[in-house]
């Protein structure tokens, strides 16, 4: 008996022994694009890496994202070990505290090789709280095609007049083709993005020096009446609902002329394996008006970060560090060629010669450096940005102020209507929040 006892117990300490321990499983809450659906199709290779991890991914439409990630963040849910998020939440989470420092990420990880605009945007107090997974500036792509039958030749620095000729010129809604593509759909980071640019490049602001709201100003009345003229002469039906995602689509079936977006999008357009228009795609500055040296630059990144209450921080950390390394760049290189590398992180992407020979890695370098963040009016303004306001309140009001433009898009309200209205509820809003501070 005591043989027999001692026998199951030395089998079972050799069962216990020689079982493999549980996977730690993190959940990683990440944006609904091409690059991060493409990295969750790479997971191969951070679970050969990483056999003790497994990750659970939570994909979402962008607004929805945003608004998930933030009310986890700030009640301390606790739903999500890894977030993706902008440098808009970065500082200002950081310093409530919310975020990991992210300054222990291996000896190969090179930090010193991140693009100092991107970099200096996620660092407060010298610390890197959130690593960048990729980064993009605004630029114009257009089908070049079209532009030569239009009679037309892109100028180095296109105008706001330029392109609505261009457009006019462009449209064959008989061919079912649109002559600009723009967004519509609401959300201070989806229309919002595009028309906080535009009007800078139309020499408005958001707000004097005063925090008082500027959008009675003859510089938002040209900003949105221009806007609202070009998406509702030239572009696609139903434009109150399309985001990045659906402009995308429309471009890469050659149903937009011309389409003003993130820099990021260069390298789907290009890519004959999913644009039918890819030998027809040519870049150029995001536009300006005459007289305003402004192209309405952003500096965007989406970046991966670990709230600091996570009870999975080492775990959550290998993760981030793969996903953001060199050598995720060269996975990705390796398996679906260097043109769909992230771009605009890495200086060492910017050296490679192979990517530089893409049509869009010098457009995409050059609206990166030449974003001014800190001074993104040809006014003065007591705010940072570019496409985004640089304080808290800006999440809320910048939708809200999405919302009332979306309408006035869908025929819903004029331009004047539209306009009083986000002048009176950003001023309401800003009051409340006991602005100037």
């Amino acid at each position: 008996m005591t043989t027999t006892i001692r026998g199951l117990m030395g089998a079972c300490c050799l069962a216990a022994f020689g079982a493999p321990l549980a996977a730690e499983t993190i959940t990683v809450a990440t944006v609904n694009n091409g690059d991060m659906i493409r990295m969750q199709g790479l997971m191969a290779d951070f679970n050969k890496k990483h056999p003790d991890i497994e990750v659970n991914w939570v994909t979402l439409e962008e607004n929805v994202l945003r608004q998930r990630v933030t009310t986890d963040i700030a009640t301390k849910g606790g739903q999500y070990d890894v977030l993706t998020i902008g440098n808009y939440e970065v500082p200002i989470w950081a310093k409530q505290g919310w975020l990991l420092p992210l300054d222990d990420m291996g000896a190969d990880y090179a930090p010193e090789d991140f693009l100092p605009p991107v970099v200096q945007a996620l660092t407060v107090d010298d610390k890197m709280y959130a690593a960048p997974f990729y980064a993009e500036s605004a630029m114009l792509m257009y089908r070049s095609d079209l532009l030569e039958k239009a009679g037309l030749t892109m100028p180095e620095n296109p105008t706001w007049a330029f392109i609505t000729e261009a457009a006019e010129k462009m449209t064959d809604k008989d061919a079912g083709v649109y002559g600009i593509c723009l967004r519509g759909k609401a959300g201070w980071g989806e229309n919002m993005a595009f028309l906080t640019a535009m009007s800078h490049s139309m020499g408005a602001r958001w707000f004097d020096m005063e925090w008082k709201p500027q959008f009675d100003s003859p510089e938002w009345k040209e900003t949105l009446d221009t806007y609202l003229n070009l998406m509702t002469k030239f572009g696609p039906p139903g434009a109150s609902s399309n985001g990045f995602n659906e402009n995308l689509a429309l471009f890469q079936t050659g149903k937009c002329g011309m389409w003003m977006d993130a820099t990021v999008a260069a390298s789907f357009v290009a890519n004959p394996e999913e644009s039918t228009v890819a030998d027809r795609v040519a870049f150029a500055p995001f536009p300006h008006k005459e007289g305003v040296e402004n192209h309405g630059n952003w500096l965007w990144s989406w970046n991966l970060a670990i709230p600091a209450s996570s009870t999975k921080q080492e775990a959550s950390k290998a993760f981030v560090a793969w996903a953001t390394s060199k050598e995720y760049t060269n996975l990705v290189a390796a398996e679906d060629g260097i043109a769909n590398a992230p771009p605009g992180t890495r200086t060492s992407l910017y050296e490679n010669e192979e990517y530089l020979k893409t049509p869009f890695a010098q457009p995409t370098l050059t609206a990166i450096e030449n974003a001014n963040t800190q001074n993104p009016s040809v006014q003065e303004v007591p705010y940072t940005g570019g496409q985004w306001i640089s304080i808290p309140e800006f999440q809320a009001i910048g939708t809200a102020v999405g919302q009332v433009f979306s309408a006035a898009l869908a025929g819903t309200s004029s331009a004047d209507q539209a306009l009083t209205a986000a002048q009176t509820l950003t001023q309401r809003e800003m009051q409340r929040a006991g602005y100037p501070k």
